[in-house]
């Protein structure tokens, strides 16, 4: 498995298709970063199955 992966998500403002890279060696993570279409900050939520296969969520900033 490689531990750098690129995943395909939307945007939660803008609804734009984009692609963001993932360190799956880092374990689960969160963080915030810019969407490449409209620069509002997405929080972004990583977790990394038993196999080393990352899932994200993009979510709205100040989305609870």
């Amino acid at each position: 498995m490689d531990l750098i992966q690129e995943a395909n998500i939307s945007c939660p403002y803008c609804g734009e298709p984009i692609s963001v890279l993932l360190d799956g060696s880092a374990g689960e993570q969160q963080y915030i970063e810019d969407c490449q279409v409209c620069c509002r900050p997405m929080l972004l939520q990583v977790r990394v199955d038993a196999d080393g296969y990352c899932t994200v969520e993009a979510r709205d900033e100040n989305e609870v």
